[in-house]
């Protein structure tokens, strides 16, 4: 898809949103598709899904394990400009993954491709965000190397929709309405309102995105005649074997459309 040219087929589009590896490029792309899908002009055509190994990324930030990432602390602007461009990495991915939702698997009623192109377009909004802060501070997005632990976890979730749903957006991303609060209060004492702005906003958007999650992997788990909650303890005990550690920002996951039970059952290794 050019900007300037009429789009035809929703997952061709999303896919070269998907696949393209220049930033800015990647995020007008990603806002289009979704704003033609939102006015009716792409139409449901299947399509050739993009290999997880081929989405579109720059070639900076250099990726590394986990383990050679540097702690960041939030006393320095150094350490604050750390924190935010991983902030920014894991937005980066998000977009990845909210298009990679869409592209790959094509037999989801309408609603879900609406609510998915929904949190690219916020998620590219994210990203934005957070690039504009950097570049104020004389730093940019790829000035240091980040990790890919959560498209580490999309690769694995390729091949069935309920495992996507249930151990990305229910376990991934539902860490960040965990700890997000807790930085924002630290960040608030120490008086960088501008990075609070930014990261509430993130937050608020961020319990929507949590909560569209929820709301499809219920969708295909009664599709399935699976039982939802027994099915989601399964995957985590199969990925997550030691479990996941809190704490848990219980509010947040509520809003998001945990149950009870599941939070009661979360920290149970």
């Amino acid at each position: 898809m050019t900007e300037n040219t009429l789009p035809a087929g929703l997952f061709s589009e999303v896919s070269a949103a998907l696949g393209e590896s220049d930033v800015d490029a990647k995020l007008r792309l990603t806002h289009a598709v979704a704003a033609a899908w939102a006015e009716g002009l792409l139409q449901r055509k299947n399509g050739a899904v993009l290999h997880a190994n081929s989405v579109g990324r720059p070639a900076y930030p250099k990726l590394v394990h986990p383990r050679e990432m540097p702690r960041r602390g939030l006393g320095s602007a150094h350490g604050r400009i750390r924190m935010m461009h991983a902030i920014a990495h894991i937005e980066f991915n998000a977009i990845n993954l909210a298009l990679d939702a869409v592209q790959r698997f094509q037999a989801m009623p309408n609603d879900y491709y609406s609510d998915w192109l929904k949190v690219a377009d916020e998620e590219a909004k994210h990203f934005a965000m957070i690039r504009d802060w950097l570049r104020q501070q004389g730093s940019d997005y790829g000035a240091f190397d980040a990790h890919n632990g959560l498209w580490e976890m999309a690769e694995k979730t390729t091949d069935d929709v309920v495992e996507r749903m249930a151990l990305v957006p229910r376990v991934l991303e539902a860490r960040g309405l965990d700890v997000t609060p807790g930085i924002i209060d630290k960040l608030r004492q120490a008086g960088q309102m501008d990075i609070v702005a930014i990261l509430e906003v993130i937050y608020e958007e961020e319990i929507g995105h949590v909560k569209i999650g929820n709301r499809w992997f219920r969708h295909v788990c009664a599709e399935r005649d699976l039982e939802a909650e027994a099915t989601f303890f399964t995957l985590l005990k199969k990925h997550f074997p030691n479990g996941l550690h809190g704490p848990f920002n219980l509010d947040a996951r509520r809003d998001a459309g945990f149950s009870e039970s599941e939070l009661a059952l979360l920290n149970v290794k």
